[in-house]
């Protein structure tokens, strides 16, 4: 048993070192650096050992004495931390992912040393949890009806809060985005979490259950206050513009008082028409307003007449 059991062990091993080593997946940060190292030391009396893309470009090329040569580039260069045939791969962006392996030259062929499978994403966008409706019979339970959204996706489900509790209807509900992030929409314990993420990357918003029931079961309340601060505020208003009203006709009344005060004594200084009837017949002039003194109606003596 142990034989077959060494046998098939071999046999997997040939089979690996005939196709290559196994492939290791990397996922890298847009902008990022990455450093790809060898799985195992390169055999003894090797001529060189290169470092390809998808197989088929040779990237550098070190010779035997671990001194790199560059050969083509990637987008933001190579750096090469020390003399044992690893490379650091810079300023990684989307258009480098691809499959890098590491090959040792020798007499015998070429023997496989490293291979990675690398995948450079950017950053996701920003992800927003609105409430589209809430449906609420009491203070104690509501259903939140909610949207995760994103800028090229978005999904909806449905929560219930009930006693303290908060539950979600269905399971968690996901989604695979166009770049191929994952958008989801989640409870954990009574936070309702909308996330967006890929392999390198994520962003999030969430809200609690709790306060988003009561929050929005509050707005009547809120706007029974604004409404009643309107209408006291009217009533203020109104209440001024009475007075003000009020004020100027009083200050009318006195204007016109004051005038009639003022035009009295001179119709009063002019005589009455029967007394100016009186002096006309007279014989006086109706001009006069006064009445001659009563020594102008006795006719004095003429002296030279007794005389």
């Amino acid at each position: 048993m142990r034989q077959c059991v060494v046998l098939l062990f071999a046999s997997l091993l040939t089979l690996c070192e005939a196709k290559g080593t196994i492939e290791t997946p990397v996922f890298v940060l847009k902008g990022r650096d990455l450093l790809l190292e060898l799985h195992a030391g390169p055999p003894e009396r090797v001529l060189f050992v290169d470092w390809k893309i998808n197989k088929t470009v040779t990237l550098v090329r070190f010779e035997p004495t671990g001194e790199p040569n560059v050969l083509h580039n990637v987008s933001g260069g190579f750096e090469f931390p020390d003399k044992n045939f690893s490379v650091t791969l810079k300023n990684l962006q989307e258009a480098d992912s691809g499959v890098y392996s590491a090959e040792a030259g020798t007499f015998k062929g070429n023997k496989p040393l490293a291979e990675y499978k690398v995948t450079v994403q950017g950053p996701v966008s920003p992800v927003e949890l609105t409430v589209d409706r809430v449906d609420s019979n009491s203070s104690e339970s509501c259903d939140l009806h909610v949207t995760c959204r994103t800028h090229n996706s978005h999904i909806n489900s449905t929560f219930r809060r009930l006693d303290q509790n908060c539950s979600q209807e269905g399971r968690e509900q996901s989604e695979v985005t166009a770049s191929g992030a994952s958008l989801q929409v989640y409870l954990l314990k009574n936070t309702i979490i909308c996330n967006h993420s890929n392999q390198v990357h994520w962003t999030q918003d969430f809200n609690t259950a709790e306060h988003l029931c009561s929050s929005n079961t509050a707005l009547p309340l809120q706007y029974g206050w604004m409404t009643a601060i309107i209408l006291i505020l009217l009533l203020v208003v109104a209440f001024v513009l009475l007075c003000y009203h009020r004020k100027r006709r009083i200050n009318s009344r006195q204007i016109d008082i004051e005038t009639n005060y003022q035009v009295l004594p001179e119709v009063k200084s002019a005589p009455p028409l029967n007394q100016n009837s009186t002096y006309s017949l007279l014989g006086h002039s109706a001009v006069s307003t006064q009445p001659e003194s009563i020594y102008a109606t006795v006719e004095k003596p003429d002296r030279s007449s007794n005389h």
